[in-house]
């Protein structure tokens, strides 16, 4: 770790929980390895002494390594209450250097790995269905208590990395996907389950975070191109390397190799841990200006210094605008805003994980043939990856509130043309493939934009909780997609679609009335637009 930052309370404690969580998964791989006699299958076997042991070193790993990440609070309860504010312009209105770029690397990484965890479930169902003898709806409940895992993780790792700092909390959700890795050494179906949750906690956890990290490290002109380029690539890098896992390890080791890829993914992260810089925002609320004077340096090339100036600013704007508690994000204009990007939230993750999962069967009820619908969805996912390139062009060149609300409405107006096929007024194979297209880029794209907008819009001191706020609102979306796809409503084209459509507006309405313009403003003024009441 570079000297100046925030470090660990006590990294011996640190090193000897990453120590016994490792020692715990591998104690798991004896049982492992003897499944090669039966083809890697190990259910039924009954847990030996090894196994028993990792799974008790695993929970004590974490949380001694957990404490040792924690930073030293007593230096962290003297801040907001008219404490020096740092000149954070110094970094701001520098170009990208060797230190971004090394960041956003890392990041990248972080991101790829954080998507790949939910994105091998996919992959390890039909190995899994085969192994246990379970029907594929109950391997369905491996997804949903993931997506469950998810939006709780969401929520918690916000909370944590406010309180606790952004780099601790990335390196204890890298230190969970460590620990879950044990799911590939599961004999019963039920511990997978368990696992599962834990795994979906801490990829939820993660995605938020990296994008407020990111939000409060990179220079203001080139920010909000990069957190929507992060969220893109990362993402893609993500499904690429779950399928290159499956393609690769899933013939040899069966579909439990790629569960147990969470060690060595995960250790990855903690080797990079010393790339991963504190947020020098989160450091200057937290009333650590030493430390956040100190990564400004390296990020800006000069020594920035404190100003009463914009302590005025903040004095200015009376003490209750800056409580430390997450009710900031209940009142005032952050709660409008945060309730517009709550429901497009929800609004994506029942596009995803209802309607665009029933999409394959309703297309054949819209009259294209089955392997007609394989290709036409395929090749629609090939158009929205182009689309990504338009998102950031847009987010960074032309307005970032208004391209998130041109995309809800592009996904409001494509769920209506499909109401509007299946109700009998364009039913033809142009428009179900246009209608399909448009739905994938601009669902693609609202994603794209939304948490690393979240990101934006809140103070620092609740940055990670919000964000992570909205980040659980898609997980959620999801949950409920898969529920009412339970229920049978997907099966009613237009009805689903003419919803999902309603709330989608509804939520542009939200944010075209109450959202505020990011692009090319720093963290600092944006805040202080949304502290000033409209005249």
């Amino acid at each position: 770790m570079k000297s100046g930052e925030l470090s660990f309370h006590h990294p011996p404690a640190f090193w000897a929980g990453c120590a016994l969580l490792v020692g715990g998964v591998l104690s798991h791989l004896p049982m492992f390895l003897m499944g090669r006699h039966t083809g890697w299958q190990m259910v039924g076997m009954a847990m030996d002494g090894w196994m028993l042991t990792g799974m008790a070193l695993i929970p004590l790993g974490l949380g001694l390594a957990f404490h040792g990440l924690m930073p030293r609070l007593g230096q962290m309860r003297h801040v907001l209450a008219g404490g020096k504010h740092l000149q954070f312009h110094l970094a701001d209105s520098v170009a990208l250097n060797r230190e971004h770029w090394q960041v956003v690397a890392v990041l990248v990484v972080a991101l790829t790995v954080d998507v790949m965890k939910p994105a091998t479930t996919g992959f390890v169902i039909p190995g899994l269905t085969a192994e246990y003898g379970i029907s594929t709806r109950s391997a369905g409940w491996l997804a949903l208590v993931a997506l469950m895992g998810t939006t709780v993780g969401s929520l918690l790792w916000g909370r944590l990395a406010d309180v606790y700092g952004r780099r601790a909390a990335i390196l204890l959700s890298a230190l969970m996907f460590m620990g879950t890795a044990i799911c590939g050494a599961m004999p019963a179906f039920g511990w997978n389950l368990a696992m599962c949750f834990l795994m979906g906690a801490s990829a939820g956890g993660l995605l938020p975070i990296t994008f407020t990290l990111m939000a409060e490290i990179i220079p203001t002109a080139h920010r909000g191109w990069l957190l929507v380029a992060l969220g893109g690539i990362g993402t893609s890098a993500g499904y690429l390397a779950a399928a290159a896992a499956a393609t690769w390890l899933e013939p040899l080791f069966s579909w439990r190799a790629l569960w147990l890829l969470g060690l060595p993914t995960g250790a990855l992260i903690i080797f990079l841990n010393r790339f991963i810089p504190e947020s020098p925002r989160f450091l200057s609320a937290a009333g650590l200006p030493h430390q956040a004077r100190a990564v400004l340096a390296r990020f800006s090339g000069a020594v920035p210094v404190e100003r009463d100036a914009v302590a005025a600013t903040a004095t200015a704007l009376g003490a209750r605008t800056v409580p430390s508690a997450p009710g900031r994000l209940l009142r005032g204009p952050h709660a409008r805003i945060g309730a517009g990007l709550a429901m497009c939230g929800i609004g994506w993750g029942l596009v995803t994980f209802g309607f665009v999962l029933w999409l394959p069967v309703n297309l054949v009820r819209l009259g294209v043939d089955a392997s007609a619908a394989s290709a036409l969805l395929a090749q629609s996912a090939l158009l929205a990856l182009p689309g990504i390139g338009v998102v950031v062009w847009l987010y960074h060149c032309w307005s970032t509130i208004k391209a998130l609300v041109a995309f809800i409405a592009l996904t409001a107006l494509a769920l209506a043309a499909f109401a509007l096929i299946d109700l009998g007024g364009l039913r033809s194979v142009v428009a179900t493939t246009l209608a399909t297209a448009a739905l994938l880029v601009s669902s693609g794209g609202v994603i794209a934009m939304l948490i690393p907008y979240a990101a934006e819009i809140y103070p620092a001191h609740v940055r990670g909780t919000g964000a992570g706020m909205i980040a659980a609102s898609s997980k959620f979306g999801g949950i409920l997609g898969a529920g009412l796809g339970v229920l049978g409503l997907f099966e009613h084209i237009a009805l689903s679609a003419l919803l999902i459509a309603l709330a989608m507006a509804v939520s542009g309405l939200m944010l075209a009335r109450h959202g505020v313009e990011t692009r090319g403003r720093r963290l600092e003024d944006i805040q202080r637009a949304l502290a000033i009441p409209a005249l």
